[in-house]
């Protein structure tokens, strides 16, 4: 074996993850993965979702030491690091890559790392494992898309330029792996078993808070005939009830969307899916097709219900947009998840009522919240990182969690957010008690939630907002 792959996700470790139990596979390193054996590497993965670290420990002190390459985000960087100093204890060169080493270089390399992968990883870690399997070490600087220290002193190479035709791509290596694992977690704990698939990589837009360290601002798209043999194969292999597409933006070209969805008529595929969407690349047609094809879910960013935070984002979208894509969504059977952020530069009290006011109105089926926060590399954070106080060491600790000076506090979100939780149930069940005859069930609890409603409300406007400092998490 010359290169073995991990990550840091472990499910049964993550008290939360096991609430959800909703894991999907890392096809980024699966990806890697093929495309190494293609080439001629001999490549494993230790694929750490339904492992225990202590397992991955002892993979690393009794095997032989080898090349160990680990997939890192803002969320597993504590693990990565332990496991980083396990595998130089035991001998093996380490190499980190993901959508976050690139913004921290000289921590992971601090932290362990011989090599930090910047960008995609396929053609670099190709690259980079010739030039160790034939001894050329002298030679990293030649090597695009990486950050290596020699001599006490940091090198990081010439941008690689990236991968143009992911047709030539191979499948990712899902058989290196227990997929049916995966299958079957969502069927016992979900009802119906799940798959994943990408048919793109990159995001063009240019949303301040959101990273592009891996793919880039680009939208690069496989060919539709291409990603229906693959989906025809997953069906076939797995015998999945669902599937997710892991696209950033899934209907961004409207004109691939027409020709896939006559491709898979053409092959009679029929599965339901959901994905992510924008609400400007949506539409009456678009949102037909997806209706057609089993779309049962459609993610929509909407991140504020206030047009001047929008616009801070430079989100590009319209609040009105995403109420019209909500609207037809529902016209069309396909329930709605949406997005939202509290805490953004400049957001206010009105701004907060403003998100209610469009949560309330929209009436998606389903809502998550989070308080923004900044990730490194990014406009946001740039914007932000003068009043940033990182409130953990940094190996123990990620981007999620710093104090934001002249922020109000956790504790004030956590109001907002209850105000807003109360407020749409609260108008689901006038709408329910004005349409049923449900009065006396309905009439207690709409009262309960008018006296929480008040309350919430009080405690927002009264909260004390000098010298607050706020946990961005």
């Amino acid at each position: 074996m010359e290169l073995l792959l991990t990550h840091g996700y472990f499910l049964y470790e993550d008290p939360k993850e096991l609430q959800i139990m909703k894991p999907y596979p890392p096809l980024g390193l699966l990806y890697i993965c093929s495309h190494l054996r293609a080439k001629g590497f001999s490549v494993e993965v230790f694929d750490s979702t339904f492992q225990t670290f202590a397992a991955l420990r002892e993979r690393l002190h009794t095997g032989p030491p080898s090349v160990l390459g680990i997939y890192a985000n803002l969320m597993t960087r504590p693990k990565i690091v332990s496991i980083l100093g396990d595998a130089k204890q035991a001998g093996w060169k380490t190499i980190v890559g993901g959508p976050e080493p690139g913004a921290y270089i000289e921590e992971y390399l601090d932290a362990g790392a011989d090599v930090v992968v910047i960008g995609e990883g396929e053609l670099t870690l190709q690259e980079l494992l010739t030039t160790w399997r034939d001894n050329r070490e002298a030679e990293l600087d030649a090597v695009s898309g990486i950050a290596f220290r020699k001599d006490g002193v940091t090198h990081r190479t010439a941008s690689r330029t990236q991968i143009t035709d992911l047709d030539a791509q191979p499948w990712p290596a899902r058989e290196a792996i227990d997929m049916d694992r995966y299958v079957e977690t969502w069927r016992t704990h979900h009802g119906k078993g799940s798959i994943s698939i990408i048919t793109a990589r990159g995001c063009p837009f240019r949303c301040e808070w959101c990273s592009h360290a891996v793919f880039g601002q680009t939208h690069r798209r496989r060919k539709p005939e291409l990603v229906a043999d693959e989906l025809e194969w997953l069906i076939e292999r797995y015998k999945p009830d669902m599937l997710w597409i892991a696209d950033d933006v899934f209907t961004i070209n409207h004109d691939w969307l027409t020709r896939w969805a006559a491709e898979l008529r053409r092959r009679r595929i029929h599965i339901p899916f959901e994905c992510i969407s924008r609400s400007d690349r949506l539409n009456e047609k678009v949102i037909a097709i997806l209706a057609e094809l089993g779309c049962f879910r459609l993610w929509v960013g909407s991140e504020s219900g206030s047009q001047k935070i929008l616009d801070s984002m430079q989100r590009g979208v319209s609040v009105q947009a995403v109420r019209q894509a909500v609207t037809l969504c529902r016209q069309y059977g396909i329930q709605t998840g949406m997005f939202l952020m509290w805490g953004y530069e400049g957001e206010e009290l009105e701004d907060i009522e403003a998100t209610i006011d469009h949560v309330r109105s929209s009436n998606p089926d389903i809502f998550l919240t989070t308080v923004s926060y900044p990730i490194k590399g990014t406009p946001y954070y740039n914007k932000v990182a003068s009043r940033l106080i990182q409130i953990k060491p940094w190996d123990q600790t990620s981007d999620r969690e710093f104090e934001l000076t002249g922020r109000r506090p956790r504790e004030f979100y956590r109001i907002a957010d209850e105000l807003l939780r109360y407020e749409v149930e609260l108008a689901k069940l006038r709408a329910t008690k004005e349409e049923t005859t449900l009065d006396t069930i309905a009439a207690p609890r709409i009262a309960e939630l008018t006296a929480l409603v008040g309350e919430r409300r009080r405690s927002l406007y009264t909260y004390p907002s000098t010298g607050d400092t706020g946990v961005c998490a």
